[in-house]
């Protein structure tokens, strides 16, 4: 309540008459005349008004009205009632009397500020909304003119000096205000309020220049943290300083400033040079969950659409952060990377390609760093895949097979492989080799039609790459040889073309694609690569002439029907290649002084643990005492699982690898396994050793109903 309003509501509460009914004592003790309490009326009713939107007429006069005009028509009343008391300030007290309105702003703790905007105008105009608004914007433009220091090259340099001399709190102030500043000119807002303005384009680049370059260690020399020793793996982080609590303001300000260049930014070079500077400031965004958040989307951004060493450095700092926080940022880190990897796979040429090799690899590093994370993202994306899949099997429309045979599809079933391979060995991960095998070879067979012998090639790649590095057989050859028994290369081409087919960014071929005679020599020659690279990954196996034997067969049919000469030369290099490591592996297992069978002299150098049965006796106690728990279990059904899979073991190895071509959902790991030994016990091998006896059905169940497996340490010396 404003001094005449409390003044006038006491002297209501105490006495009803107006202030002209006052005798000069009574005023004297009040303090005002009755022309203070119309005075302090129009001053209320005014106010009034001027809520309500309404004019508020007041007399007007040549000065402006303050407290200072106030006191002297207070004076002028006291003159005429009380001369003598008038007479007697005269005497004692002129100065009192002798002012004007200027005299009363000029106190020592008004500024120049107060002086410009606090003097009363003499008359109050209507209140109106638009008015107000630019009256506002006025005043803050001018406030902001009136505070902001432009800054300059000397100011920096001064700065600069006092950094190396001796980091002090209010000289961070003063810098991360002037960064504001900078990041604010390149955010386009002019309306923020800073302490300092930039005008200068060469002032900004040296002002973001000198912060690159000073500002971690000023800070660092400021809170004291110690440097890390070397080999030390383990962040220092600014927040165990005793000095982080009072100086956190500053330097969240500087980190968000930061990110806010980082994203506004356009050239390569500056925003390499600012990321550079973002990395070493880890350890404070690890203090700052927040900026850190904001830096993390600035940083999964630039790794998936910036230049190449923008990538890089983006991809260093991400895998930084993760590292030191898992718990916090891994999971939503990967799953932000993944979409970003999946949107920006979506077009792939020649350009694209190295920037998606790259994104593949940086991704599969950041999946090794938690693999229980990484089991719960792959198993989901990769059932996603799986369902895409299952849909265009059973509806086959051509919106469910665009779903599957596009770039981002491929992509994916690759970057997986990758990853498998990479984290490779890892028991966790492990069981995702099967289903992942199982969605690539059902994406070859959904249109095995020649137009889309490229996608086709893509997958037997990638399955090459997992088969290679996870030490996993994946029958991948039958569905190279099926193109040579398929195509037909002595049919002349019914046009030429100049430009050679790139196989690398196509998954589909057109009508005209494939009449040409570059169709035909790229697809020899992506056969030739991907049967030699195979045949690489299991060069060192010792069934190698086993498997290669369906190759050798039909690389012999092929040279015996194809009359194209240079086809024909690169088939029989590739025989020849086949042929010399199949004598080799046959060379080596001839010197062996023991049969594939002969478990003894396999093992004797492996250090395996000792395996005790328990007596077949003991078994069938134990299945009598626990016969009632499992009503289904009896020996017919034992008998029928043998009686299975003594039929599964009549096939021969090489009607074996011949049926892998077909491999369907209802085929057991296992029981190809089964087939495979079993096959080779009634074959006679290609080595000189004698065969192994057939073993009967009977021989089979006795040994399978043998001792319980018990596993006891082996005691190793320390030279073992």
């Amino acid at each position: 309540m404003r001094p005449c309003a409390r003044f006038l509501s006491s002297m209501a509460g105490k006495n009803k008459r107006k202030l002209e009914d006052l005798s000069v004592d009574e005023f004297m003790l009040s303090g005002f005349d009755s022309h203070e309490e119309d005075a302090c009326e129009d001053e209320e009713s005014t106010q009034q008004k001027g809520k309500m939107k309404k004019p508020a007429p007041q007399k007007t006069s040549d000065k402006k009205q303050g407290k200072a005009s106030e006191h002297k028509d207070q004076l002028s009343a006291l003159k005429s009632n009380d001369p003598d008391f008038y007479e007697f300030l005269q005497q004692n007290d002129q100065k009192l009397l002798n002012f004007d309105d200027s005299d009363s702003l000029e106190d020592e703790d008004e500024d120049e500020e107060e002086r410009m905007y606090h003097r009363l105008p003499s008359q109050l105009e209507e209140a109106d909304d638009d008015e107000e608004e630019e009256e506002e914007s006025e005043k803050k433009d001018a406030k902001k003119s009136k505070e902001a220091t432009k800054v300059t090259e000397a100011m920096i340099e001064n700065w600069r000096a006092g950094l190396t001399k001796e980091p002090t709190a209010k000289l961070i102030r003063d810098i991360t205000q002037a960064f504001k500043a900078a990041v604010a000119t390149t955010k386009g807002d002019s309306e923020e309020l800073c302490r300092y303005t930039i005008s200068d384009s060469a002032v900004f680049n040296s002002l973001v220049l000198f912060c690159i370059k000073d500002m971690h260690a000023a800070l660092s020399k400021m809170l004291k943290l110690k440097a890390p020793e070397q080999g030390q793996k383990k962040l220092i982080l600014p927040s165990s300083s005793p000095r982080w609590q009072k100086n956190q303001i500053d330097i969240k300000m500087y980190v968000a400033g930061v990110v806010q260049l980082l994203s506004s930014l356009t050239q390569a070079t500056v925003i390499a040079a600012v990321l550079r500077h973002a990395n070493q400031m880890v350890p404070y965004y690890l203090c700052l969950p927040k900026q850190c958040r904001h830096l993390l989307k600035s940083l999964i951004k630039h790794w998936s659409t910036g230049e190449e060493t923008v990538r890089v450095l983006a991809f260093l700092a991400l895998n930084k952060i993760c590292r030191h926080k898992q718990e916090i940022y891994l999971n939503s880190v990967l799953k932000q990377m993944y979409i970003a990897y999946v949107k920006n796979c979506k077009f792939t040429s020649p350009n694209t390609l190295p920037m998606i090799n790259f994104m593949q690899r940086t991704l599969a590093e950041m999946y090794s760093l938690d693999t229980q994370v990484s089991y719960q993202h792959a198993f989901i994306y990769i059932r996603q895949l799986a369902i895409h899949l299952r849909n265009a099997i059973n509806l086959k429309k051509k919106e469910t097979y665009q779903s599957v045979y596009n770039w981002q599809y491929v992509h994916c079933l690759y970057l997986w492989c990758r990853v498998l391979s990479t984290i490779y060995p890892s028991e966790v991960l492990e069981p995702l080799l099967y289903p992942l095998c199982q969605v690539i070879i059902g994406c070859i067979k959904l249109v095995p039609i020649s137009r889309y012998y490229p996608l086709r090639l893509h997958c037997v790649r990638a399955i090459t790459l997992l088969s290679a590095n996870t030490k996993t057989y994946v029958p991948a050859l039958p569905f190279l040889l099926e193109i040579l028994q398929r195509e037909d290369f002595n049919k002349k081409p019914g046009r030429m073309s100049i430009k050679p087919i790139n196989f690398a960014v196509i998954l589909k071929l057109s009508k005209t694609n494939l009449q040409e005679k570059a169709y035909k020599d790229g697809l020899v020659e992506q056969l030739y690569d991907l049967i030699l690279e195979y045949f690489h990954t299991q060069a060192c196996s010792i069934g190698f002439p086993e498997l290669a034997l369906p190759t050798i067969v039909q690389l012999k049919a092929f040279l015996k029907e194809c009359k194209v000469a240079n086809y024909c030369k690169q088939m029989r290099q590739l025989l020849e290649k086949i042929q010399e490591n199949c004598s080799y592996i046959t060379g080596r297992r001839q010197k062996a002084a023991f049969g594939v069978a002969d478990v003894t002299a396999v093992m004797e150098d492996l250090n395996l643990p000792e395996i005790k049965r328990k007596k077949a006796e003991e078994k069938k106690a134990n299945k009598k005492e626990f016969k009632g728990l499992f009503e289904s279990d009896s020996d017919d059904d034992d008998d029928d699982l043998f009686k299975s899979k003594e039929e599964q073991g009549g096939s021969d190895e090489d009607e074996g690898l011949e049926d892998l071509s077909d491999l369907s959902d209802e085929e057991d790991v296992d029981d190809s396994e089964e087939d495979d030994s079993d096959g080779d016990q009634k074959k006679p091998s290609s080595s000189k050793g004698k065969t192994p006896k057939k073993m009967l059905s009977t021989e089979l169940k006795v040994v399978a109903e043998g001792d319980e497996d018990m596993v006891e340490d082996l005691e190793l010396s320390d030279q073992d």
